[in-house]
C-alpha cells in the first residue's frame, strides 16, 4: 500500500510539472533560435552532425563536462573515487536526477546508457574494450573495473561533441546501437515537445520546472545549467539572406551560427550583437578508403596535395577576420598543434599530385564529392575543392544535396554508382580535434570506425599508447605521430580554421557562454 502511494504521488507530480509546463509555454517567455542546421535526426547516439548533438544537450546531461578553462568537472556525478592502481572506479550519483517522466535516474541507467554509447562511439569502445566489468552497488551507485590502465576514463565520459555519453532512461538506452531511439525522454534542463516537432521547420523545447542545476556558476560545458525562459523554439531558416532579415525584424531572437557572408551587416546593426558562442572550429577532407580509388592511398595522398586553404577558406568565409590557416590536424595554438605535416602544406601541389594519380594508376572515374547546397556554413567550400581535384588530374563529379540527406549518405558503403560516395567537408570544433581520443573520424578500424572507414593499424596503435598514458609529454609525443600517420595514409585532410560566432538582438538576449560546443541554457530574455 505504501509503495502504491508513492506511486500515486510519484504520477501527480509528474501532471503537475506537465502542466505546469504547458503554462510556461502558452504565458511565459519564449526565445526563437535559428540553429546551425535543420534537425532531422534526434538520436545523438547515432550520429556525429552538430545541430543533433546540440539537440542532445537541451534534452539529456552527462556524468561529467568540461569547463571553460578545458578541465573535466563533475555534472551528473556528486564523487568518485579511483583505487591505488587506477583499475577500479566509484561513481556516486548527485541527488535530485530525474527523468522528465518522473522516475529518478539510477545507475542501471547510467550503465545502460553507457553501454549503448560504447558500441558507437570510438573512444567508447576503446573504454569497454579496456573494462572488465561496469556493475550497479546501488540506486545511485556504479563501479566500473579496468584489466588494463585506460588514462582517459574522465575525459571519456567529458567528451563535449562527437558523440558525448548522454545518460537516458534504461528502456531507452536498450535500443539497439545501430537503431535509432524513438524515446526522447531524457533528465536535461528542456524536456522535448514531440508533438510540436516539424522537421525543416520548428522544434520545441519546454524549460524543465523540476530540473536539479548544479550550484557552481556555469563555465563551459560545466556547472548550473539554468534556465530563465519557458520555452525555446528552433526556427529553421536555411537561407543567410532569410536568417540575417528574420533577426534584423526581430523575427527571432538569435543566429546560433552566424551567416559568414552577412557579418559586415550584422556587424553593423545597431540592434544587434555578434558574440563568441563557441571556441574557433576546423573544416575538413574526409575520403571514403572503403571503395576505389581512395582505398589506394596514393590517390588518397594526391587528393591531399590539391588542397589549397586560402582559397577554400575566402570562398567560404569572406572576411579575413574570420579564418587562418592551419596545416595541423590538432586546433593550432592548442597543446597537442604540430607542424609536422609530413607532405602536407596547405598550399596545392598540382605537379606532384598527377604523378602520383599516374604512379598509382589512376583510371580516371569520376570521384562523387558531396555538396550540401542547402547549408551555408559549408556549401561554398566543395564548388572550389571540385577545381582543385580537376586541376591535380582527377575526374570530379560534384553532387548537391541538402545537408541531412548528405548526413544519411555518408553512412552507405556502396559504390558511387549505386548511391554511394567519395569525398565530403564537413566542420569540427575545437572540442571535436583537441585530442586525437575525441576525434570521430581519426579511425583506422576500417568498417568498424567512421565513415570513411580507414584503414591503418599503426594509427589505432598509436591511439591505443595514447589513452593508456597520462604523461602530457608522451602524450605530445604520440599525437605527433598520430598526426604523420594521418597524412601518410590519406585518412583526411585540415582545410584551416574558421571562427564561429551567433548574432543575438542587442538589449533583448543575454547570458551567451562560450563553450566547446553551442549551448541554450543561462539564456535571458528581457520583455
Amino acid at each position: 500500500m505504501a509503495r502504491l502511494s508513492s506511486l500515486i504521488r510519484c504520477f501527480g507530480a509528474v501532471l503537475l510539472a506537465l502542466s505546469a509546463a504547458t503554462a510556461y509555454a502558452q504565458a511565459g517567455k519564449v526565445l526563437r533560435i535559428v540553429p546551425q542546421a535543420d534537425l532531422k535526426i534526434l538520436d545523438p547516439i547515432w550520429t556525429t552532425a552538430f545541430v543533433t548533438r546540440d539537440h542532445g544537450y537541451m534534452v539529456y546531461d552527462t556524468l561529467f563536462a568540461i569547463d571553460g578553462k578545458g578541465e573535466v568537472q563533475p555534472q551528473m556525478v556528486d564523487s568518485h573515487q579511483v583505487s591505488a592502481d587506477a583499475r577500479v572506479w566509484t561513481f556516486r550519483l548527485r541527488k535530485g536526477l530525474a527523468f522528465h517522466d518522473g522516475k529518478p535516474v539510477t545507475s542501471a541507467d547510467v550503465i545502460a546508457s553507457l553501454q549503448r554509447w560504447g558500441k558507437r562511439d570510438g573512444l567508447g569502445q576503446r573504454l569497454f574494450a579496456a573494462m572488465s566489468t561496469i556493475e550497479a552497488i546501488d540506486n545511485d551507485s556504479f563501479r566500473m573495473t579496468f584489466s588494463q590502465p585506460f588514462g582517459m576514463v574522465l575525459e571519456a565520459l567529458a567528451k563535449p561533441s562527437g558523440s558525448p555519453a548522454f545518460i537516458m532512461p534504461e528502456r531507452v538506452a536498450k535500443t539497439p546501437a545501430d537503431k535509432q531511439i524513438e524515446d526522447y525522454v531524457g533528465s536535461g534542463p528542456y524536456v522535448f515537445s514531440k508533438d510540436e516537432f516539424r522537421a525543416g521547420e520548428k522544434v520545441v523545447y519546454l524549460k524543465n520546472a523540476a530540473y536539479v542545476p548544479r550550484s557552481e556558476e556555469p563555465s563551459g560545458m560545466a556547472g548550473g545549467k539554468r534556465v530563465y525562459v519557458d520555452r525555446v523554439e528552433w526556427i529553421i531558416l536555411k537561407d543567410a539572406q532569410t536568417q540575417t532579415g528574420a533577426i534584423a525584424k526581430g523575427e527571432v531572437d538569435m543566429l546560433s551560427w552566424m551567416p559568414y557572408e552577412h557579418y559586415d551587416t550584422l556587424r553593423a546593426n545597431p540592434k544587434l550583437e555578434v558574440v563568441a558562442g563557441t571556441t574557433p572550429g576546423s573544416y575538413f577532407l574526409h575520403l571514403n578508403h572503403h571503395i576505389p580509388p581512395f582505398d589506394n592511398p596514393k590517390i588518397s595522398q594526391a587528393a591531399i596535395m590539391a588542397i589549397n586553404q586560402q582559397a577554400l577558406l575566402r570562398a567560404q568565409l569572406v572576411s579575413r577576420d574570420l579564418y587562418s590557416i592551419c596545416t595541423s590536424i590538432y586546433p593550432c595554438n592548442s597543446p597537442l598543434a604540430s607542424d609536422k605535416t609530413a607532405y602536407f602544406t596547405g598550399k596545392p601541389q598540382f605537379e606532384a599530385a598527377r604523378k602520383l594519380l599516374k604512379e598509382a594508376g589512376y583510371d580516371g572515374k569520376p570521384v562523387v564529392l558531396m555538396q550540401p547546397a542547402d547549408f551555408g556554413l559549408l556549401n561554398k567550400l566543395p564548388p572550389v575543392m571540385a577545381q582543385l581535384l580537376k586541376e591535380a588530374g582527377f575526374n570530379v563529379d560534384m553532387q548537391a544535396m541538402d545537408w541531412p540527406t548528405l548526413l544519411m549518405r555518408r553512412a552507405k558503403k556502396d559504390p558511387v554508382d549505386k548511391g554511394g560516395w567519395n569525398l565530403f567537408i564537413t566542420g569540427w570544433g575545437s572540442s571535436d580535434n583537441m585530442n586525437p581520443l575525441y576525434f570521430a573520424p581519426l579511425t583506422g578500424n576500417g568498417e568498424k570506425g567512421w565513415f570513411g572507414w580507414g584503414v591503418s593499424d599503426k594509427l589505432e596503435q598509436l591511439k591505443s599508447e595514447f589513452v593508456a598514458t597520462t604523461d602530457p609529454a608522451q602524450r605530445k609525443r604520440l599525437a605527433e605521430q598520430i598526426q604523420i600517420e594521418t597524412f601518410d595514409s590519406g585518412l583526411l585532410a585540415p582545410l584551416g580554421e574558421q571562427r564561429p560566432l551567433s548574432v543575438i538582438r542587442k538589449g533583448v538576449v543575454s547570458g551567451v557562454i562560450t563553450a566547446p560546443v553551442n549551448v541554450f541554457w543561462n539564456l535571458r530574455k528581457s520583455d
